[in-house]
């Protein structure tokens, strides 16, 4: 059965990647999540594989051209971050494709869409706009949204990736692996939260609330960091790391 997309919708998706549809009923399939497809292949699952190659290449060759004096695992840890799921649920949200995305209704929880479908979605858009419009219609959406996250994971040095700096920072400070403990969790099973913290070297900093597991653990990260002295927020709630000089010692954790 065809899919077809409400006329608001399709302006106000069309509005916000800046691209006109021949092929309307791509944009439709883009926005159809499995759970209110009428069988999987008339959902967004292949858009969504696709949009992911579509998006990793645009980013890879960005860098590429851009970063000339970085090697490839800088240029990896980049492309990592900027194509993450977290980053492409943000865009997502951004360009209010949560708003018409269609999803069963027991999918949208008191704190809105996952994160993994909002990501989807995106890559899926992606996608239906490489198909209908070529590579340069999807970059142009794309890259004014993910310039200022590429600037900023190359100034900042941390790519959002917190539980690979604390490891780091770990091992010079000679206090072994870190342990993610996972102290609560809240919620219906499609919507958990989950609070985790950090424990090393006999010690354990403050948690943090996630509405993953994955992004639990990663804020704990933070909270670890910040409970070291290695990391902190600027005015504009920018987290940069900042490491010991001359083989200082940190400072105290807070080991609550």
């Amino acid at each position: 059965m065809a899919v077809t997309l409400d006329p608001e919708h399709l302006a106000a998706v069309e509005s916000a990647t800046g691209h006109r549809f021949a092929d309307p009923a791509l944009l439709a399939t883009a926005l159809t999540h499995a759970s209110a497809a009428d069988g999987r292949l008339n959902s967004n699952e292949r858009l969504e594989f696709l949009g992911d190659s579509v998006l990793g290449f645009m980013v890879c060759e960005h860098l590429f051209r851009a970063c000339g004096d970085l090697l490839e695992g800088e240029l990896t840890k980049i492309k990592s971050n900027v194509v993450s799921g977290r980053t492409c649920a943000e865009m997502a949200l951004q360009c209010g494709f949560d708003r018409v995305v269609r999803v069963d209704k027991g999918v949208r929880g008191r704190t809105g869409l996952p994160e993994s479908l909002l990501a989807g979605t995106f890559e899926s858009v992606v996608a239906a706009l490489f198909l209908d419009g070529g590579f340069d219609v999807a970059r142009r959406f794309v890259m004014p949204m993910l310039e200022p996250r590429i600037d900023a994971a190359m100034r900042l040095g941390h790519q959002q990736n917190f539980k690979q700096v604390l490891q780091q920072c770990l091992a010079q400070l000679g206090m072994g692996l870190p342990q993610y403990v996972v102290l609560d969790e809240k919620g219906p099973d499609h919507a958990k939260c989950f609070e985790v913290c950090v424990a090393a070297d006999a010690r354990r900093f403050d948690g943090a609330w996630g509405p993953s597991k994955k992004q639990a653990e990663q804020l704990a990260a933070l909270a670890a960091l910040k409970g070291l002295g290695l990391a902190a927020e600027n005015e504009a709630g920018e987290v940069a790391i900042t490491w010991p000089k001359n083989g200082t010692t940190p400072g105290a954790a807070n080991d609550g």
